[in-house]
């Protein structure tokens, strides 16, 4: 029985890339060297164009579902990069790239990636839960532990971005930031409670004083001068300066001040103008500021002072006694003479005296 044997069949490979084309996807014509690199390039560049459609097509309706921006945002990243991703890997399947190399290539590299990426991979994971968690919002004002304040002006998976009020960038990624103390002054209510002390002397008019304070704060046009309670939690707290006399010190009582500002983004410049309220008002007041005062009382009991007055040197006491005593007597001797030479040009003698009476009876003759 014979057999009829056919043309020979040939095959095309592409070259380096681990597989053959797809069938029906790549024409012969397009079969030269490199073209393999080209095509997933043309591919990525297609899907990172579509990608910015999808992102401003699905942007409103991603807007809508997601209230919080920084988590809209980051959906719309995650669809702009899965758009891009699934072109990389239709380029990979168009030019015969198959998935066992992929999984191959991670296999022999997981451990130098794991090294590598580590941080990458913690901070991705801490931006997740950072999402989740809700701390701070776009456009909050936060400061942190170190006294650093500023605005959120973006937060990713990533890292978080501040604004600072300095007028400068600061990028923190997130790993970093969820191990830090921060405080949100514009989460859900801008109004900020302020404290202020007061120390006045004992001998002021106490309660005259805490009606001076608390007109004094209300008059400032960026602090609540009143109005209903404000809630914290499960408690209230009036919404109007209140003074309270918050202890007894060594040189006064002090006056605590609690007030609330309208906004927290400018606190240096209202507590500022408080201050200066306060210091007005108490000029015009029989009240004073107190400040450290010192009673030094010397009886019998105190012992000697070594004091000079008008030039002249006192007694001379303790240490200084003993070290005059051990310079000699030439020393003691020459500090006599001194003595003597200015009590005789202080004290005119009687022969000086006799003398100017023979002057004046004879200018008489």
């Amino acid at each position: 029985m014979l057999r009829g044997t056919g043309p020979p069949q040939t095959t095309t490979s592409g070259s380096g890339v681990g597989g053959s084309p797809a069938p029906g996807l790549v024409p012969d014509w397009i079969l030269f060297p490199g073209w393999e690199l080209i095509t997933v390039l043309v591919v990525v560049l297609a899907g990172a164009y579509l990608s910015k459609y999808v992102v401003r097509l699905l942007g409103r309706p991603v807007a809508r579902r997601f209230p919080r921006q920084s988590v809209a945002q980051t959906v719309l990243r995650l669809v702009q990069f899965g758009v891009v991703a699934f072109a990389g890997l239709l380029g990979a399947r168009i030019v015969g790239f198959e998935l066992g190399n992929v999984v191959l290539s991670v296999t022999v590299f997981s451990a130098v990636l794991g090294i590598v990426l580590a941080p990458i991979v913690g901070s991705v994971v801490n931006g997740i839960f950072l999402l989740a968690d809700q701390p701070y919002e776009i456009g909050d004002m936060i400061e942190l532990d170190d006294g650093t304040r500023g605005f959120v002006d973006d937060v990713n998976i990533r890292y978080t971005k501040i604004f600072t009020l300095e007028n400068t960038f600061l990028v923190i990624p997130n790993g970093s930031i969820r191990e830090r103390d921060v405080t949100n002054y514009s989460a859900e209510d801008e109004r900020t409670r302020l404290s202020l002390n007061v120390l006045v002397t004992y001998e002021s008019d106490v309660a005259a004083a805490r009606s001076i304070i608390e007109r004094a704060a209300a008059d400032v046009d960026v602090v609540i001068e009143g109005g209903p309670d404000i809630r914290i939690g499960s408690a209230r707290y009036p919404a109007r300066p209140t003074v309270l006399r918050s202890a007894f010190g060594d040189d006064g009582v002090v006056l605590t001040l609690r007030y609330w500002a309208q906004k927290p983004y400018k606190i240096p410049t209202v507590e500022s103008r408080v201050r200066d309220r306060i210091w007005d008002a108490f000029h015009d007041a029989d009240v004073e500021f107190a400040y450290p005062h010192r009673h030094l009382v010397f009886d019998d009991t105190s012992g000697t002072l070594d004091a000079r007055v008008s030039g002249q040197r006192g007694p001379r006491v303790g240490r200084e006694a003993i070290d005059g005593d051990a310079n000699g007597d030439g020393e003691r001797e020459t500090t006599e003479r001194v003595a003597v030479e200015r009590e005789t040009d202080a004290t005119p003698t009687e022969t000086d005296a006799a003398d100017d009476a023979e002057e004046s009876s004879t200018d008489d003759a």
